[in-house]
């Protein structure tokens, strides 16, 4: 398998997965600027919505959307936990995959823009500290994970998402449960090995 990620995107969630189910993957770099590959493919040929993830399978073909993809890998699998077998379970799961891309993903994403005006920016902030207010909630009240004691794909998405707010200044300090479930997960080894392949290709 192909995993085309940028450094300090959502693709660090299914790379994240990847380590955790000691798959056999080649990591292929995009600018995201370009949209070309570290060797020299015109991204946009690989995936025509310009972003990452994407993930190319073993019989070449091309999966994209964050939680899709996250969802086929550890479907490979099932036997890891990575999604639960239990019906009620795996939606509750797939409730907290939206929650992190609808509200938190999309939430943060505009802040990388450098024009945001300050008002628009305040409003965003706003909106994003009610939902750290849900899952603050969610982990005081819960074990270590969002589902409970157990890791699963969605705690490598919100990982992967709450890691842009040092690029916004935003101290998750407010957050304590929150901030000790970051902690937590960074002590991972597939996080700190996912981490480490990326900086040392950048």
């Amino acid at each position: 398998m192909k995993l085309y990620y940028a450094p300090h995107t959502c693709s660090l969630s299914p790379h994240i997965v990847l380590r955790e189910l000691s798959l056999p993957f080649e990591l292929v770099r995009v600018n995201n600027r370009t949209k070309r590959t570290e060797h020299g493919q015109d991204f946009w040929t690989i995936n025509p919505k310009g972003y990452v993830a994407a993930l190319e399978t073993e019989d070449g073909r091309i999966i994209t959307e964050g939680p899709v993809i996250l969802n086929y890998l550890a479907g490979l699998k099932p036997e890891t936990g990575l999604i639960p077998k239990d019906k009620w379970e795996n939606i509750r799961l797939h409730e907290w995959l939206a929650f992190i891309n609808s509200e938190l993903h999309a939430g943060l994403a505009p802040l990388f823009n450098s024009v945001l005006p300050a008002e628009a920016r305040a409003i965003f902030l706003d909106k994003v500290s009610t939902r750290f207010d849900v899952l603050e909630h969610e982990l005081r009240t819960q074990n270590q994970y969002l589902m409970g004691a157990h890791f699963s794909i969605a705690d490598a998405y919100l990982f992967t998402v709450l890691g842009w707010c040092r690029f916004f200044d935003i101290e998750l300090d407010e957050w304590p449960a929150l901030s000790a479930y970051m902690a937590r997960i960074s002590e991972r080894p597939s996080v700190q090995a996912a981490l480490k392949a990326e900086q040392n290709r950048s």
